[in-house]
């Protein structure tokens, strides 16, 4: 882009922190913000199912909740330039030469249409501007499936995904080393059978990255609900020995 017009651009539309809102000098997040949001340790990396490899920079919580929504249901694709700068530097600290190739998880065509834009190619080029490429779309979204968010369990959520995404070109994606790029993980039910499809058609390697992760609320909401289980299961036993 033209500086002039870059610097005009920023004049009329200065740079947010998207955590707190306040107008930065550029495209980042604050200092107060760099402190204080709940950023996953760098030596941390999530496996699940033995397959899928999956890094991401913050938990989903609080300020980084409300920004993701934004972005993703709220008409906030300047977002994507941020969270992108965050991605890049999560890469590079977990993954740096492990991949040649960035790609995304896509939404279909009639989510395109309704939002306007696909949150996770807008990621996926905010981290390619960083290192002077471009993202190499390598999946097609073939069906319009209920979103993932609506379900509850990992199951429901796998079969909601089973057969949703084609390879956009089998050619592109032999022996490439990819880096699929997500905006949340949750249970990994979605970028799992994204690595299903691209191993199936010959990636060599598959790391996935996510803004944010959601791992924590899940393995939480199950432990509190394994010990509010076995709590009223206790009652009961002891209710029904007190009263026979």
């Amino acid at each position: 882009m033209n500086r002039f017009f870059e610097s005009l651009i920023n004049l009329l539309f200065p740079p947010k922190c998207p955590f707190c809102g306040k107008v930065l000098d550029e495209v980042g997040i604050c200092p107060v913000c760099e402190k204080d949001l709940p950023w996953i340790p760098e030596e941390q990396v999530v496996m699940t199912d033995k397959d899928l490899t999956c890094a991401a920079p913050l938990w989903y919580e609080g300020a980084v909740r409300e920004a993701l929504l934004r972005l993703k249901f709220r008409g906030g694709s300047a977002l994507a330039e941020p969270f992108g700068e965050l991605l890049a530097r999560c890469a590079a600290e977990r993954f740096g030469g492990e991949f040649d190739t960035v790609t995304w998880v896509p939404v279909s065509q009639k989510r395109l249409e309704t939002r306007g834009y696909d949150q996770s190619r807008l990621l996926a080029e905010a981290v390619c501007r960083h290192w002077d490429t471009r993202p190499m779309q390598l999946l097609v979204k073939v069906q319009d499936n209920p979103a993932q968010s609506g379900l509850q369990g990992e199951a429901a959520r796998r079969a909601n995904v089973l057969g949703v995404y084609d390879p956009a070109d089998p050619e592109l994606i032999r022996d490439r080393r990819v880096l699929l790029i997500d905006d949340i993980h949750t249970t990994g039910a979605t970028l799992s059978e994204c690595v299903r499809v691209l191993r199936d058609n010959g990636a060599a390697s598959i790391l996935c990255l996510t803004a944010i992760d959601n791992i924590r609320f899940i393995m939480l909401t199950f432990w509190t609900t394994h010990a509010l289980h076995h709590q009223s299961s206790k009652f009961s036993t002891l209710f029904y020995h007190k009263n026979t």
